[in-house]
């Protein structure tokens, strides 16, 4: 055992590795308090347990890192990580510890900031982080166009990984576990972060689950926790794991033989559990936790606007969202056939993206039907692109068709108020001043 703590630290992570001499020295730099943010090295520990790995796990690679890092190896180890899981588990010191099964996995650099903190917003707080391949596609299928360990070091050199762990985002995919997991149901996480007393509680994992890279070990004890009582889900919002090709069990299984392995472990767990397994039954959304940084952004829309996870119950944005008008609620056509006519021609603006336009318009219909809703919606998203100085000047051609469209739908000359006759600038009659 090589073991350098000093001082009982709050947090504790426990990383499980097996015969991974690429993946699990990048896993731990992620892990050390030369990459992770906001955190003193002497605020938490990281348990490294190799689970029988031949040749054994380079103690040397720990002693390059700064923080507090701790070596065990069981040997003989079962084909299973749960058991060396749960003797990681029995080594934690921390009021708070966080479990990852997978040592293939690199993590961006705010996880144990946000997890701490994740485990202290509820008495009985559940913190995950999604899971992502490295590489455009799930990893099964990617290696099958030869995706492979060289390419994933190109991969990693190309965003000059470790300078800025959240780039790990521009070259990744989300998991099967994990897809749309901001809005949608998660089957699994490969960070795990609860309090010493809710894992004492489920005593861990469960060592039944003995088959080659645990089955649905990791599954269960993220179903059990969500499942206890009192349990609060808190999903860390731009943090996440990073998964490399290293032959996994499970992760790089090859595609055509992954069905009778998921069937494998499916039996497997019914005989221990006694039922199918399913996601968590969680009584509430999740608590989202932390920041958002750009190159997961785009991810993060895609996932609320057009979300990929096909079975979920309704969508992200609620069942009336409508993505041509960013609307969330049904539109109700005006009774008034004029203003029934403007809203169709700010609506329009609005879908073509000429948002002077559509502000100009809507402007016009609340001078005359100052209760309508759905052109106070539209200037509540874009009203602010028209000010008093009129439309930008590659917007103004468009901005007076518009406009004149809407005074001869009106019956009524550019710039006439038809509640006071008196005459106004085109610009002045709508923008309110």
């Amino acid at each position: 055992m090589v073991s350098r703590v000093e001082h009982k630290p709050h947090l504790s992570v426990v990383v499980v590795v097996y015969n991974m001499p690429r993946e699990a020295p990048r896993t731990l730099l992620s892990l050390s308090a030369s990459y992770q943010r906001h955190i003193d090295a002497d605020d938490y520990e990281v348990i490294v347990v190799d689970n029988g790995s031949n040749p054994p796990f380079d103690a040397r690679e720990i002693d390059k890192l700064a923080g507090n890092f701790r070596l065990i190896r069981l040997d003989p180890a079962p084909p299973s990580p749960a058991r060396a899981v749960n003797c990681g588990l029995a080594e934690a010191r921390g009021e708070i510890v966080g479990v990852m099964i997978d040592g293939a996995r690199i993590v961006t650099p705010g996880l144990l900031h946000f997890a701490r903190h994740g485990a202290g917003l509820y008495d009985r707080a559940i913190v995950a982080t999604l899971g992502w391949y490295l590489g455009h596609d799930l990893q099964s299928w990617a290696m099958r166009a030869g995706y492979d360990q060289m390419i994933e070091d190109d991969l990693l050199a190309s965003i000059e990984w470790p300078a800025d762990g959240y780039r790990l985002f521009e070259i990744a995919t989300m998991d099967e576990a994990s897809l749309d997991g901001w809005f949608a149901p998660i089957g699994e996480t490969n960070a795990l972060f609860m309090r010493r007393d809710l894992w004492n509680e489920l005593g861990g994992l469960d060592e039944r689950f003995n088959v080659p890279g645990g089955g649905l070990a990791n599954g269960d004890i993220f179903r059990r926790a969500g499942n206890l009582p009192g349990a609060e889900l808190v999903i860390l919002l731009g943090e996440a794991t990073f998964h490399q090709i290293h032959g996994g069990a499970a992760t790089n299984a090859p595609v055509e033989d992954f069905p009778d392995l998921l069937a494998k472990w499916n039996e497997q767990y019914e005989t221990i559990r006694g039922c199918s397994f399913s996601y968590p039954n969680l009584k509430g959304p999740p608590t989202l936790l932390g920041t958002l940084p750009r190159p997961a952004l785009a991810r993060f829309v895609r996932a609320a606007v057009e979300p990929v996870n096909v079975s979920l119950r309704e969508h992200p944005l609620g069942p009336h969202f409508a993505r041509e008008s960013w609307s969330l609620a049904p539109f109700t056509q005006p009774k008034n056939p004029r203003i029934a006519a403007l809203v169709d021609l700010a609506r329009s603006e609005f879908q073509a993206q000429r948002y002077e336009s559509a502000a100009a318009v809507s402007r016009l219909v609340r001078a005359r039907a100052p209760d309508e809703p759905e052109p106070q919606r539209i200037l509540s998203l874009i009203g602010s692109r028209l000010s008093v100085r009129g439309p930008a000047l590659d917007q103004r051609a468009a901005y007076h068709c518009a406009l004149g469209e809407a005074y001869r739908l009106l019956g009524e000359s550019v710039g006439e108020d038809s509640k006071g006759g008196r005459s106004m600038t085109a610009d002045t009659s709508l923008n309110g001043t």
